[in-house]
């Protein structure tokens, strides 16, 4: 097998499933590979790079086959699709939404989606500007949204995971409020709050620029 970054990327990606984030190393992917870590350096001058690679193939496969809108659809539902598309290739991985957070996808399939995103947005109405701040808010979002959402499976927290039991933390009589929320919050359907957040996102960037 030719070593090059996308084998890289992909060995490390399969660790990253078993061990996490915190757990990678780039001599255990030399070892996964059965090469001499030197070798690696080649193709990822350093773990930073090699998060960098990782990070791309997540968004390749986020983005794998997203087109314009058809006339039928919303700016807001194609969006929305596209930030599902994401979070979705994200949780496909361990760590996936730290994975991405802050990391440098520098492939075509950033600068074509990108293009995508803005052109749709100035069909609908949008300035240039504005257009190119709604990208940034919805990853930034959905990013955000993974890391809370892959923390609160508790892996890395094992048999003690404080999500499972913040519902009997919470006084209930001192702060019904919080307690009712919290407990709400932990019983809730990913998807939904997830669809739910993100529509409260684009229903504010449409009113603010009295788009509909």
């Amino acid at each position: 097998m030719k070593l090059d970054a996308e084998v890289i990327g992909a060995a490390a990606l399969e660790l990253l499933d078993q061990g996490g984030l915190d757990g990678l190393t780039m001599r255990k992917v030399a070892t996964a590979l059965n090469v001499q870590a030197p070798a690696l350096y080649w193709h990822v001058k350093n773990k930073r790079e090699l998060l960098d690679v990782m990070a791309r193939a997540v968004f390749v496969d986020a983005v794998s086959g997203v087109e314009a809108p058809r006339r039928d659809v919303s700016w807001q539902d194609w969006t929305a699709e596209l930030a599902a598309r994401l979070r979705t290739a994200m949780l496909r991985h361990r760590d996936g939404g730290r994975l991405l957070a802050g990391t440098n996808v520098s492939d075509d399939s950033m600068w074509r989606t990108t293009e995508l995103t803005l052109r749709t947005l100035e069909d609908a109405g949008f300035t240039a500007v504005d257009a190119g701040r709604v990208f940034p808010i919805v990853l930034h979002y959905t990013i955000g949204f993974v890391i809370e959402e892959q923390a609160r499976t508790g892996v890395d927290y094992g048999a003690d995971n404080p999500y499972t039991q913040i519902g009997q933390v919470v006084d209930a009589d001192r702060y019904p409020r919080t307690a009712q929320m919290v407990i709400g919050q932990a019983t809730a359907e990913p998807d939904a709050e997830f669809g739910h957040g993100l529509r409260v996102i684009l229903a504010g960037i449409g009113a603010l620029t009295d788009i509909a």
